[in-house]
């Protein structure tokens, strides 16, 4: 069965990392430039196109008017180390490739299909889900939405946290699996993920204008988080 919507992919040269690094979109049926979309960008970009299915569930989510006509963004990483020191709070890229993302990504997607996106959401898994949290936080006039499945949390995430009041105003889902006690990270560490997951938790509890939080029995896999993704997708990014 063909796809109902349509992939594209460009390359943006950054200034900032001193690379080229190539981004992926697909487009909902129907697309068409300067009208009204929200713009739906992934970290792990290659994962959520394909364990995510997020194409697939595009094109369904849009045939059933369960979201907002959204354009979905996919960025993905040379290896696990590159991804590392890109996502990781602490990561020796990571400021270098906030600033990509914000002032070298956007423009390129918004100037390239020519949309002023109704709202700008960031979804991510693990580090990526820390990224997108770090990211919208310091940013919150930039972005609307933030997804974070299965983030990793730390003392520099909680810290971030704890100036929630200058980003009231987003609109974030996070999710944790209750068997997510001993993660193995690409450090080589093991993590109890649950327990600081938990802690960000009660520190956003009440604190946002929309901030729903899930536990879901399972661990840190693709399994699940594909699972939740759909009601996640129509939950964030349908109509309010």
């Amino acid at each position: 069965m063909g796809r109902k919507g349509k992939m594209e992919d460009a390359t943006v040269t950054s200034e900032y990392l001193h690379e080229e690094i190539k981004i992926k979109w697909y487009l909902p049926e129907g697309f068409t430039p300067f009208k009204d979309y929200q713009l739906c960008i992934m970290q792990d970009g290659d994962d959520y196109f394909q364990m995510g299915r997020v194409a697939t569930l595009s094109d369904q989510l849009h045939e059933e008017v369960e979201i907002e006509p959204t354009i979905f963004v996919g960025i993905h990483y040379q290896d696990k180390y590159d991804r590392q020191d890109k996502y990781h709070p602490n990561g020796k890229q990571n400021n270098n490739y906030i600033q990509f993302l914000t002032n070298e990504v956007l423009p390129f997607i918004e100037d390239t299909l020519h949309i002023s996106p109704t709202k700008r959401a960031l979804i991510g898994d693990s580090l990526a889900g820390t990224l997108a949290f770090m990211v919208a936080s310091q940013f919150p006039k930039t972005f609307d939405i933030v997804i974070m499945q299965s983030p990793y949390v730390d003392e520099k995430v909680l810290e971030q946290a704890t100036h929630v009041d200058h980003f009231s105003n987003l609109e974030i889902h996070h999710t944790i699996g209750t068997e997510e006690t001993e993660v193995h990270t690409t450090s080589g560490e093991v993590s109890d993920f649950l327990t600081p997951n938990r802690k960000l938790n009660q520190m956003l509890q009440g604190k946002l204008n929309i901030y729903q939080y899930n536990e879901f029995t399972g661990n840190h896999t693709w399994k699940y988080w594909q699972k939740d993704l759909r009601n996640i997708l129509i939950e964030m990014l349908g109509e309010k």
